[in-house]
């Protein structure tokens, strides 16, 4: 039998309007520093985003989502925060913060592959 190693998740969330609190989860972003893993899976459902906010802007979630991805794998490209080491990305990206783009608590778990988790997390979680 594998090892099992800790890691790290958080669920990510798109608030359309915060003053309603209201969210859909998006993604989940997972870092295992054993396994030197760190990786976000998205998909935006926007009939849901719609339904909460007829004038949610889709192209700017979108950046954003696509910008937290980058910075979570260490993009280059992605600005200063991206060229952290994962550990301090992760906690970066899963910082209270109040914008359109929110994160879960993180939550703790064993795994034997971060991908395979992380893939599961999504499907539970998001899909």
């Amino acid at each position: 039998m594998s090892e099992r190693t800790v890691y790290e998740y958080a669920v990510i969330r798109v608030v359309p309007r915060v003053e309603r609190e209201e969210f859909v989860n998006v993604g989940v972003a997972l870092y295992c520093k054993k396994q030197r893993f760190a990786a976000v899976r998205i998909h935006v459902d926007e009939k849901k985003l719609l339904a909460m906010d007829p004038s949610a802007d889709l192209p700017l979630i979108r950046n954003h989502l696509y910008a937290f991805q980058q910075i979570c794998v260490g993009d280059k490209s992605a600005g200063r925060i991206a060229q952290l080491e994962q550990a301090e990305r992760f906690r970066w990206l899963t910082a209270k913060r109040s914008t359109i783009i929110q994160c879960s608590v993180v939550h703790p778990g064993l795994c034997v592959s971060a991908e395979e988790t992380l893939q599961e997390l999504f499907e539970k979680t998001v899909l």
